[in-house]
Protein backbone atom coordinates (compact mmCIF):
# COMPACT_ATOMS: atom_id res chain seq x y z
CA UNK A 1 0.00 0.00 0.00
CA UNK A 2 1.66 3.51 -1.14
CA UNK A 3 1.54 6.08 1.78
CA UNK A 4 0.59 9.47 1.15
CA UNK A 5 3.18 12.74 2.74
CA UNK A 6 1.79 16.09 2.48
CA UNK A 7 4.97 18.89 2.46
CA UNK A 8 3.55 21.85 4.44
CA UNK A 9 4.21 25.64 4.10
CA UNK A 10 7.01 25.01 1.05
CA UNK A 11 6.72 28.84 0.81
CA UNK A 12 9.97 28.79 -1.69
CA UNK A 13 8.37 25.37 -3.65
CA UNK A 14 11.43 24.22 -3.27
CA UNK A 15 10.82 20.89 -0.89
CA UNK A 16 10.94 18.36 -3.75
CA UNK A 17 14.33 19.65 -5.08
CA UNK A 18 16.17 19.89 -1.48
CA UNK A 19 16.46 16.02 -1.85
CA UNK A 20 16.19 12.46 -3.43
CA UNK A 21 12.56 12.00 -2.41
CA UNK A 22 12.80 9.02 -4.98
CA UNK A 23 14.41 7.24 -2.46
CA UNK A 24 11.14 6.55 -1.21
CA UNK A 25 9.98 4.50 -4.24
CA UNK A 26 6.57 3.47 -4.93
CA UNK A 27 5.95 3.21 -1.23
CA UNK A 28 5.54 6.66 -0.44
CA UNK A 29 3.45 9.55 -2.90
CA UNK A 30 4.84 12.79 -1.60
CA UNK A 31 3.24 16.36 -2.64
CA UNK A 32 4.17 19.87 -0.98
CA UNK A 33 1.92 22.93 -0.62
CA UNK A 34 3.05 26.35 -1.23
CA UNK A 35 0.55 28.42 0.70
CA UNK A 36 -0.07 28.83 4.27
CA UNK A 37 -3.24 27.60 5.31
CA UNK A 38 -4.27 28.92 8.51
CA UNK A 39 -8.21 27.96 8.35
CA UNK A 40 -8.17 24.24 9.93
CA UNK A 41 -11.09 23.28 8.14
CA UNK A 42 -8.86 23.88 4.67
CA UNK A 43 -6.28 22.57 6.04
CA UNK A 44 -7.51 19.05 7.09
CA UNK A 45 -9.47 19.01 3.65
CA UNK A 46 -6.22 19.11 1.98
CA UNK A 47 -4.44 16.86 4.39
CA UNK A 48 -7.35 14.26 5.65
CA UNK A 49 -6.09 11.74 3.99
CA UNK A 50 -1.81 11.73 4.50
CA UNK A 51 -0.18 9.33 6.58
CA UNK A 52 2.92 11.53 7.05
CA UNK A 53 2.93 15.10 6.97
CA UNK A 54 6.20 17.25 6.77
CA UNK A 55 6.11 20.09 8.22
CA UNK A 56 8.37 23.51 8.60
CA UNK A 57 9.12 24.51 12.57
CA UNK A 58 6.00 26.35 13.98
CA UNK A 59 4.66 27.55 10.39
CA UNK A 60 1.91 25.88 11.03
CA UNK A 61 0.51 24.72 14.18
CA UNK A 62 -0.47 21.14 14.83
CA UNK A 63 -2.85 21.25 17.81
CA UNK A 64 -4.94 18.29 20.06
CA UNK A 65 -7.90 19.72 18.17
CA UNK A 66 -6.20 19.10 14.78
CA UNK A 67 -4.15 15.88 15.52
CA UNK A 68 -8.39 14.71 16.10
CA UNK A 69 -9.25 15.84 12.67
CA UNK A 70 -6.52 13.78 11.04
CA UNK A 71 -7.15 10.11 11.93
CA UNK A 72 -4.92 8.91 9.12
CA UNK A 73 -2.13 10.75 10.40
CA UNK A 74 0.97 7.95 11.95
CA UNK A 75 4.16 10.46 11.41
CA UNK A 76 4.60 14.18 11.80
CA UNK A 77 7.62 15.51 10.61
CA UNK A 78 9.12 18.70 11.69
CA UNK A 79 12.40 20.56 10.96
CA UNK A 80 14.51 20.59 13.85
CA UNK A 81 14.68 18.99 17.20
CA UNK A 82 12.31 21.29 18.61
CA UNK A 83 8.74 22.70 17.58
CA UNK A 84 6.61 24.38 20.68
CA UNK A 85 3.48 24.60 17.81
CA UNK A 86 3.10 20.85 17.84
CA UNK A 87 0.89 19.12 20.55
CA UNK A 88 2.70 16.46 21.77
CA UNK A 89 0.78 14.33 24.40
CA UNK A 90 -1.63 14.74 21.87
CA UNK A 91 0.19 12.96 19.32
CA UNK A 92 1.60 10.54 22.08
CA UNK A 93 -1.83 9.69 22.70
CA UNK A 94 -3.21 9.59 19.70
CA UNK A 95 -0.43 6.93 18.29
CA UNK A 96 1.54 9.54 15.89
CA UNK A 97 5.39 9.10 16.14
CA UNK A 98 6.65 12.74 15.51
CA UNK A 99 9.98 13.05 14.32
CA UNK A 100 12.47 15.35 14.03
CA UNK A 101 15.85 16.90 11.77
CA UNK A 102 18.70 18.10 12.20
CA UNK A 103 19.57 22.24 11.94
CA UNK A 104 22.70 24.09 12.01
CA UNK A 105 22.87 27.29 13.69
CA UNK A 106 24.82 29.07 10.90
CA UNK A 107 22.34 30.65 9.19
CA UNK A 108 20.63 32.09 11.93
CA UNK A 109 23.65 33.55 12.97
CA UNK A 110 23.78 34.99 10.25
CA UNK A 111 20.88 36.48 9.04
CA UNK A 112 21.02 38.24 12.81
CA UNK A 113 24.22 40.28 11.48
CA UNK A 114 22.32 40.88 8.38
CA UNK A 115 20.25 43.13 10.45
CA UNK A 116 22.71 44.16 12.72
CA UNK A 117 24.46 45.40 9.76
CA UNK A 118 21.67 46.87 7.77
CA UNK A 119 20.15 49.00 10.79
CA UNK A 120 23.85 50.40 11.60
CA UNK A 121 24.67 51.60 8.52
CA UNK A 122 20.64 52.46 7.16
CA UNK A 123 21.09 49.82 4.56
CA UNK A 124 17.04 50.00 3.05
CA UNK A 125 16.98 53.16 3.25
CA UNK A 126 20.47 54.31 1.68
CA UNK A 127 19.90 51.71 -1.14
CA UNK A 128 16.18 52.69 -1.97
CA UNK A 129 17.46 56.63 -2.41
CA UNK A 130 19.77 54.65 -4.62
CA UNK A 131 17.63 53.12 -7.03
CA UNK A 132 15.16 56.26 -6.90
CA UNK A 133 18.00 58.71 -7.93
CA UNK A 134 17.02 60.32 -4.27
CA UNK A 135 19.36 62.32 -2.53
CA UNK A 136 22.61 60.95 -2.55
CA UNK A 137 23.94 59.79 1.05
CA UNK A 138 21.21 60.75 3.74
CA UNK A 139 22.48 59.05 6.91
CA UNK A 140 25.21 58.85 9.79
CA UNK A 141 26.62 55.45 9.73
CA UNK A 142 27.03 53.35 12.93
CA UNK A 143 30.01 52.02 14.09
CA UNK A 144 29.83 48.86 15.48
CA UNK A 145 33.92 48.59 16.61
CA UNK A 146 34.04 49.64 20.34
CA UNK A 147 29.92 49.14 20.98
CA UNK A 148 28.30 47.20 23.17
CA UNK A 149 26.26 43.67 22.33
CA UNK A 150 24.32 42.82 24.87
CA UNK A 151 23.02 38.42 23.95
CA UNK A 152 20.53 37.08 25.74
CA UNK A 153 21.56 34.13 25.56
CA UNK A 154 24.72 32.01 24.87
CA UNK A 155 23.51 28.51 23.73
CA UNK A 156 24.62 27.57 19.92
CA UNK A 157 23.55 30.74 18.32
CA UNK A 158 24.41 33.41 21.15
CA UNK A 159 27.76 31.83 21.20
CA UNK A 160 28.54 32.27 17.66
CA UNK A 161 27.09 35.85 17.91
CA UNK A 162 29.65 36.32 20.36
CA UNK A 163 32.38 34.80 17.95
CA UNK A 164 31.18 37.74 14.93
CA UNK A 165 31.32 40.54 17.63
CA UNK A 166 34.50 39.75 18.82
CA UNK A 167 36.22 39.89 15.36
CA UNK A 168 33.96 43.31 14.87
CA UNK A 169 35.51 44.65 18.11
CA UNK A 170 32.39 44.89 19.99
CA UNK A 171 32.37 44.51 23.90
CA UNK A 172 30.10 41.61 24.88
CA UNK A 173 28.21 41.07 27.24
CA UNK A 174 25.64 38.46 27.79
CA UNK A 175 22.80 37.04 30.28
CA UNK A 176 20.55 34.25 30.59
CA UNK A 177 18.81 32.84 33.61
CA UNK A 178 20.91 29.60 33.57
CA UNK A 179 24.36 31.11 32.21
CA UNK A 180 27.25 30.72 34.56
CA UNK A 181 30.17 32.16 34.36
CA UNK A 182 32.36 29.25 33.53
CA UNK A 183 30.13 29.04 29.96
CA UNK A 184 30.27 32.97 29.59
CA UNK A 185 34.72 32.83 30.32
CA UNK A 186 34.83 30.16 27.71
CA UNK A 187 33.50 32.47 25.35
CA UNK A 188 35.19 35.50 26.12
CA UNK A 189 32.08 37.03 27.64
CA UNK A 190 31.22 39.36 30.39
CA UNK A 191 28.76 38.11 32.19
CA UNK A 192 26.31 40.71 32.74
CA UNK A 193 24.87 40.92 36.81
CA UNK A 194 20.86 40.97 35.56
CA UNK A 195 18.84 41.65 32.42
CA UNK A 196 18.36 45.12 33.86
CA UNK A 197 22.32 45.51 34.11
CA UNK A 198 22.52 43.86 30.47
CA UNK A 199 19.77 46.16 28.83
CA UNK A 200 21.33 49.31 30.08
CA UNK A 201 24.78 48.58 28.89
CA UNK A 202 24.07 47.67 25.53
CA UNK A 203 23.84 49.42 21.95
CA UNK A 204 22.85 46.71 20.71
CA UNK A 205 20.66 43.94 22.37
CA UNK A 206 20.01 40.08 20.11
CA UNK A 207 17.76 37.68 21.76
CA UNK A 208 18.93 33.96 21.51
CA UNK A 209 16.49 32.32 24.33
CA UNK A 210 14.10 28.94 23.96
CA UNK A 211 10.91 30.12 24.23
CA UNK A 212 9.36 28.84 27.63
CA UNK A 213 7.07 30.04 30.51
CA UNK A 214 10.06 31.64 31.51
CA UNK A 215 11.06 33.93 28.88
CA UNK A 216 7.97 34.56 27.46
CA UNK A 217 7.66 38.19 27.50
CA UNK A 218 10.94 38.74 29.30
CA UNK A 219 10.99 42.31 26.97
CA UNK A 220 8.42 43.57 28.20
CA UNK A 221 7.69 47.64 28.73
CA UNK A 222 9.88 47.94 31.71
CA UNK A 223 12.70 46.28 29.87
CA UNK A 224 12.21 48.38 26.39
CA UNK A 225 12.71 51.51 28.98
CA UNK A 226 15.86 50.19 30.56
CA UNK A 227 17.51 50.15 27.12
CA UNK A 228 19.15 52.97 25.89
CA UNK A 229 16.61 54.78 23.38
CA UNK A 230 20.30 54.70 20.80
CA UNK A 231 20.08 51.32 21.31
CA UNK A 232 18.47 48.40 18.55
CA UNK A 233 16.37 45.63 19.90
CA UNK A 234 16.91 42.34 17.51
CA UNK A 235 15.23 39.84 17.78
CA UNK A 236 15.51 35.98 15.50
CA UNK A 237 14.50 33.72 18.22
CA UNK A 238 10.77 33.53 18.86
CA UNK A 239 8.60 36.82 18.68
CA UNK A 240 6.54 36.06 22.45
CA UNK A 241 9.92 36.58 24.59
CA UNK A 242 9.18 40.56 23.49
CA UNK A 243 5.98 42.03 24.38
CA UNK A 244 5.26 42.69 20.69
CA UNK A 245 2.36 46.11 21.77
CA UNK A 246 4.93 47.52 24.02
CA UNK A 247 7.75 46.98 21.49
CA UNK A 248 5.81 49.04 18.51
CA UNK A 249 4.92 51.70 21.29
CA UNK A 250 8.92 52.03 22.25
CA UNK A 251 9.65 52.35 18.38
CA UNK A 252 6.31 54.75 17.71
CA UNK A 253 7.66 56.90 20.45
CA UNK A 254 11.65 56.95 20.14
CA UNK A 255 12.15 55.07 23.08
CA UNK A 256 14.62 53.17 21.68
CA UNK A 257 16.52 53.70 18.50
CA UNK A 258 15.42 50.54 16.32
CA UNK A 259 14.16 46.44 16.09
CA UNK A 260 15.94 44.15 13.66
CA UNK A 261 12.94 41.59 13.72
CA UNK A 262 12.34 38.10 11.78
CA UNK A 263 10.02 36.69 13.75
CA UNK A 264 6.25 37.69 14.37
CA UNK A 265 3.26 37.14 16.93
CA UNK A 266 1.41 35.81 13.59
CA UNK A 267 3.17 34.59 10.83
CA UNK A 268 2.32 35.41 7.90
CA UNK A 269 2.30 39.23 9.17
CA UNK A 270 -0.80 40.78 8.05
CA UNK A 271 -0.46 43.69 5.59
CA UNK A 272 -1.78 46.31 7.96
CA UNK A 273 0.49 45.28 10.81
CA UNK A 274 2.62 49.00 12.05
CA UNK A 275 5.78 46.65 12.28
CA UNK A 276 5.37 46.47 8.12
CA UNK A 277 5.84 50.43 7.95
CA UNK A 278 7.79 51.99 10.87
CA UNK A 279 10.68 53.67 9.53
CA UNK A 280 12.93 52.11 12.04
CA UNK A 281 11.71 48.24 11.89
CA UNK A 282 14.27 46.61 9.49
CA UNK A 283 12.13 43.27 9.38
CA UNK A 284 12.40 40.11 7.69
CA UNK A 285 9.75 37.30 7.04
CA UNK A 286 11.06 35.06 9.29
CA UNK A 287 14.16 33.76 7.06
CA UNK A 288 16.56 33.00 9.84
CA UNK A 289 16.79 29.46 9.31
CA UNK A 290 15.89 29.54 5.73
CA UNK A 291 18.94 28.90 3.39
CA UNK A 292 20.41 25.58 1.27
CA UNK A 293 22.52 24.13 3.98
CA UNK A 294 19.64 23.85 6.23
CA UNK A 295 17.10 23.16 3.48
CA UNK A 296 19.14 20.33 2.10
CA UNK A 297 19.42 18.84 6.12
CA UNK A 298 15.89 18.94 6.54
CA UNK A 299 14.60 17.04 3.97
CA UNK A 300 17.02 14.66 3.50
CA UNK A 301 16.72 13.68 7.22
CA UNK A 302 13.16 14.16 6.73
CA UNK A 303 13.32 11.35 4.00
CA UNK A 304 15.40 9.32 6.17
CA UNK A 305 12.76 9.55 9.23
CA UNK A 306 10.31 8.03 6.83
CA UNK A 307 12.66 5.10 5.63
CA UNK A 308 13.41 4.28 9.55
CA UNK A 309 9.27 4.57 10.38
CA UNK A 310 8.62 2.36 7.46
CA UNK A 311 10.95 -0.03 9.10
CA UNK A 312 9.84 -0.11 11.92
CA UNK A 313 12.68 1.75 13.99
CA UNK A 314 11.66 5.36 14.41
CA UNK A 315 14.87 7.91 14.52
CA UNK A 316 15.15 11.24 16.09
CA UNK A 317 11.62 10.83 17.79
CA UNK A 318 10.15 13.27 19.88
CA UNK A 319 7.15 11.62 20.90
Amino acid sequence: MTLKCAILDDYQGVALSMADWSALGEQVAVFSLREPITDEAQLVKRIADCDIVVIMRERTPFTAALLRRLPKLKLLITSGMRNAAIDLPAATRQGITVCGTASGSEAPTELTWALILGLARHLVLENRGLRDNGPWQQSVGITLHGKTLGLLGLGKIGSQMAKVAQAFGMNVVAWSQNLTPERAQAFGVQLASSKQALLAASDVVSVHLVLSDRSRGMIDRQALAQMKSSAFLINTSRAAIVDQAALIEALQTGQIAGAGLDVFDVEPLPADHPLRSLPNVLATPHLGYVADDNYHTYFREAIADIQAFIAGEPVRKLS
